[in-house]
């Protein structure tokens, strides 16, 4: 038929494959052609039935997201996939779609058009589109509650998780599995059903009588949740329920306006930026893909704290043998039964078994000693956060490791240069900045020191996908990108409380604005004196006159390190929940005092806008002084480490959906007010506002500087 899909016959049986590397999506040409091909074979009088089979590792993956853009952009007018899904189902021979590795949203909508379906054992379907911010286009909120029925409907549009081929069987998504190979086992199952006739999933209406309608409202509830903010889950809820009340066709009339609205929303925007984003932020300028790797066979890490043990699970998750330092017997016993409990959870959990269990402990070789660090590919310090002794360790394992080993440092702030200046192999240094906790966080910093080797980048960045996680490479500087940004937006939330705000104020403003948690909450949660002992590390750099936020070392000094000791900015009882502390509240009406700070009502606005601008004006000044190469990349940073609302799309994002040119004049309002020591706007962010340009102008013309 084309390039993109071809047809040929096994005797009695057409066989469609999609041939479209590497996942199959539904790129133009690709339904015309499962549609030509189905025409042709029903005018075929040798064909009895047809089976639609994807080349390669998968079925259908979804659509080609980069359509969604050129639509949203007026690049091209909507299509849709609906009209050739009808044409599939009105063939007057029965058609078998076989479904291995992925049938997901555009895939899954093809595959529910099909006469019948089966089944490789190792498959999944869904319909995930939510997460891309929109719902099923082509009918699928209209065809899968007919055969999955709808509370299951409800549950897989709204909250896009996919579902195991087994699963799928259960709920007559399929119709069989096949084991063994899949084209074989689905021509002989075209043969058994060639005679009968071809039901169509339109037509199937009886699971759509009788339904409770407390479906509906339990998983609205869910969503308003789960989903704080974001109105595909709604929308994806109401389309399914339009199934119930609804002809065929009108169904599909309003699923094609809700997923119009929801395709031209900001949050859908955002969220195809998060996904574009995830993909971009490995191209690095310098790092040519062919750049050879080092092989990471073997691994070992200092340090079975919280961080050193969620690294060390990492590796174990991958298959990678690894070594866990500790300088006593109790703390790596401590640390060890930590990772086994986290392990037991899983397993409890059904998310694995005790078999998988089992062999990732046995990966892990808990010691006091440096023995067979000699072997290991690369070694990761997780020491104390201090300069002095990370530069000791790294002596140490200077003197000891093989010369092609990579020597990665935790460090959330310091400076990767100093580390690597202890040893006699700069080149070989590197900082992964790991995200607590590190088991479960995707986030992986990657950062580059002045020395460090183009090889060992790309093996980092190569690593981080082998152990699950999403690299983003940092320059070098106090804080990286992360943790530098997140320093003015901290520094706000606390002046905000000086100056009137309570705690709960604070907090909640940012939650309702999206955040996972409110940033005073954040510091209870990582622990008050993490940060403070950061600041005394820094204390030479503070500059006299320059105010500094005072509440944060107050509780330090009172021993109320946050969640850890009950008490922090706020208290918790036993079970860690939060309650509002009049202690803390005194204190802060304290320290404004002592300050001649006068405390006055603030807007929700001013919260959101100070933490928010100021996060970006620095994410600005990364950008401008080269730490971070693209503003997708700080957006990813937050996205992934940080609990920033993926449905905004990252700080960069959103301060380019409220126009720079706003984001600018609120910060100048707040030089004014501030002092240009706190709010200098960042000269990139003052070029882009005057020219009427984004941050994703500057990623755009960044990008093309550098294929030039």
């Amino acid at each position: 038929m084309s390039e993109l899909v071809k047809l040929t016959r096994l005797e009695d049986i057409a066989v469609v494959t999609i041939d479209n590397p590497p996942v199959n999506a539904l790129s133009p040409g690709v339904p015309e052609g499962i549609v030509q091909a189905i025409e042709a074979a029903a005018h075929d009088p040798a064909v009895k039935a047809v089976v639609v089979i994807g080349a390669g590792s998968t079925f259908i993956a979804g659509a080609d997201i980069r359509e969604f853009q050129k639509m949203t952009s007026g690049e091209k007018p909507r299509g849709t996939l609906l009209p050739a899904l009808l044409a599939i189902e009105d063939s007057p021979k029965p058609v078998v779609m076989a479904i291995h590795g992925q049938a997901l949203g555009g895939g899954m909508e093809v595959s529910m058009a099909g006469h019948y379906r089966v089944i490789a054992p190792s498959a999944q379907v869904g319909q995930p589109e939510v997460k891309l911010g929109i719902i099923p286009g082509a009918a699928g909120t209209q065809r899968l509650p007919r055969l999955a029925g709808v509370a299951k409907a409800v549950e897989m549009c709204a909250f896009g998780e996919p579902i195991s081929a087994q699963e799928a069987l259960t709920l007559a998504i399929v119709d069989r599995i096949i084991d063994g190979d899949l084209l074989t086992g689905a021509v002989a199952f075209a043969r058994e059903v060639a005679d009968r006739p071809a039901p169509k999933s339109r037509q199937r209406n009886e699971k759509l009588s009788n339904v409770d309608p407390s479906i509906f409202a339990i998983a609205r509830d869910t969503a308003r949740k789960t989903k704080r903010g974001q109105p595909a889950p709604l929308a994806a809820i109401d389309a399914v329920e339009a199934s119930t009340k609804l002809p065929f066709e009108e169904g599909c009339k309003l699923e094609a306006k809700l997923f119009s609205e929801c395709l031209y929303s900001i949050q859908s925007k955002a969220l195809i930026h998060a996904f574009f984003g995830e993909r971009t932020v490995n191209k690095i300028p310098d790092i040519p893909k062919a750049t050879p790797v080092y092989e990471i066979r073997r691994a070992a890490v200092i340090g079975a704290g919280t961080m050193g043990g969620g690294i060390a699970m990492n590796y174990a998750n991958a298959g990678i043998p690894v070594i866990v330092k500790e300088t006593t017997q109790e703390a790596l016993d401590r640390g060890i039964g930590i990772i086994r409990k986290n392990y037991a959870n899983s397993v409890q959990k059904g998310r694995f078994s005790q078999a998988v269990m089992d062999e990732r402990m046995t990966l892990i070789t808990p010691q006091l000693s440096y023995d067979g660090f000699d072997q290991a590919d690369i070694i990761v310090e997780a020491v104390f956060e201090g300069m002095a002794l990370k530069k000791q360790v790294f002596g140490q394992i200077d003197a000891i490791a093989k010369p092609a080993c990579i020597l990665a440092s935790n460090t959330s702030t310091l400076d990767v240069d100093e580390i690597a200046s202890a040893t006699k192999r700069p080149e070989m240094v590197i900082g992964h900045h790991f995200f607590s906790p590190a088991n479960v966080m995707r986030l992986l910093e990657v950062v580059r020191g002045k020395a460090t080797g183009k090889e060992v980048i790309a093996t980092s960045m190569a690593l981080a996908k082998r152990l699950k996680k999403v690299a983003v490479l940092a320059g070098n500087c106090r804080g990286f990108i992360g943790n530098r940004m997140l320093g003015p937006y901290f520094r706000e939330a606390q002046f905000l409380i000086e100056e009137g705000a309570s705690v709960e104020e604070v907090n909640q403003t940012l939650y309702d604005f999206g955040w996972a948690m409110g940033p005073l909450s954040v510091s209870d949660l990582a622990g008050l004196d993490v940060g403070w002992r950061i600041r005394k590390e820094f204390k030479h750099l503070e500059k006299p006159g320059v105010r500094i936020p005072r509440v944060a070392d107050r509780l330090c000094e009172l021993g109320r390190f946050g969640q850890k000791t009950g008490r922090g900015f706020l208290k918790y009882d036993a079970e860690r929940r939060p309650l509002p502390d009049p202690e803390t509240a005194a204190l802060i009406e304290a320290v404004a005092r002592e300050a001649g700070i006068e405390r006055r009502n603030i807007t929700r606005e001013e919260i959101v806008d100070r933490c928010l601008f100021a996060l970006v004006n620095e994410g600005a000044k990364l950008l401008g002084e080269g730490f971070a190469l693209r503003a997708v990349d700080i957006d990813i940073v937050y996205l992934n480490g940080y609990g920033f609302p993926a449905w905004r799309g990252g700080p960069m994002f959103y301060a380019d959906t409220v126009g720079l040119g706003k984001v600018l004049a609120r910060i100048q309002e707040f030089e004014a007010r501030h002092g240009s020591d706190l709010w200098s706007p960042a000269p990139l962010l003052q070029r882009l506002a005057q020219d009427g340009r984004t941050f994703a102008d500057f990623d755009r013309q960044t990008a093309s500087q550098a294929s030039a």
